[in-house]
């Protein structure tokens, strides 16, 4: 099983449900791919604090990531799968035959030594390799999608998730999308083969307070234990309910729809996502 519940030897032990990392292979990062993070504790250039609940935590080294797959036609090899701290999912790197490293998101799947490439020319549809939607056979589980040709993956790219090719017709495909909307996507955009990996990040459980700090997340007050000048639902004598629930900016947090409706792209969505 992927995931471990520890013994409740401690209070902080007693809920807690951890990964067990048995598909990492490898605990060093490749230096040519990684630099430093900085981190700004949710604060803008002025000092002021514009994010809320962000701060402190471990120190990060970034992984460069290719959401492009752009080494079209090139063989390369999986010759690691390792943790990344900035993201759910697994990351893999790939050597190709030119000699050239790259990171890419895992999919649930992959091996060490195995072959993967890019491209539409003679690529066989196998986990992990990435092709046109134009080229992909219909009913594929998908992953790292594209919205705009050459832009880079966009869609499902965290843990476990996927996006399924239901049809193609003309220069669009319909590709259901993990929210469970339905939409129309270019042909000539890419997407990579199979789900992605550490399906079972959902079943995690952190189990204290300490590890959301070393996550980077610093703790969250209730709107209704506010004041007013802090927030809409803040303030009223004893325990009020605060009211409708909304946010700091006073936008309606529960069933109001926050998509515009002129936005350009609406005309290819062909069902909205569920609720």
């Amino acid at each position: 099983m992927p995931v471990k519940k520890l013994k409740p030897i401690s209070n902080a032990q007693r809920f807690r449900v951890v990964n067990k990392f048995d598909m990492v292979t490898t605990s060093k990062p490749e230096k040519t791919l990684i630099s430093p993070k900085k981190r700004t504790g949710g604060r803008n250039n002025s000092g002021r604090m514009t994010i809320r609940h962000v701060g402190g935590g471990h120190k990060k080294q970034y992984r460069f990531i290719d959401f492009k797959r752009d080494k079209y036609n090139l063989e390369g090899e999986i010759v690691s799968i390792e943790y990344d701290p900035n993201r759910t999912s697994y990351i893999a790197l790939v050597k190709y035959s030119d000699g050239e490293k790259r990171y890419i998101i895992a999919q649930s799947g992959l091996q060490i030594g195995q072959k993967i490439s890019s491209g539409n020319v003679n690529i066989s549809p196998n986990i992990g390799n990435a092709m046109p939607l134009s080229s992909i056979p219909l009913g594929t589980i998908i992953s790292c999608l594209e919205l705009s040709p050459g832009k880079g993956a966009n869609i499902a790219r965290s843990a476990g998730s996927f996006a399924q090719l239901m049809a193609r017709e003309d220069k669009y495909a319909t590709v259901k999308l993990p929210s469970g909307e339905t939409r129309m996507i270019l042909t000539n955009c890419f997407a990579t083969i199979g789900a992605v990996s550490n399906s079972d990040h959902q079943l995690v459980v952190s189990g204290k307070a300490g590890r959301s700090r070393w996550l980077g997340r610093r703790p969250r007050t209730r709107p209704v234990a506010m004041n007013p000048v802090d927030h809409p639902m803040g303030g009223g004598e004893g325990r009020a309910s605060g009211g409708h629930p909304r946010n700091k900016n006073g936008v309606p947090a529960k069933g109001f729809k926050t998509r515009s409706k002129t936005k350009k792209s609406n005309k290819f969505i062909i069902e909205r996502k569920k609720k």
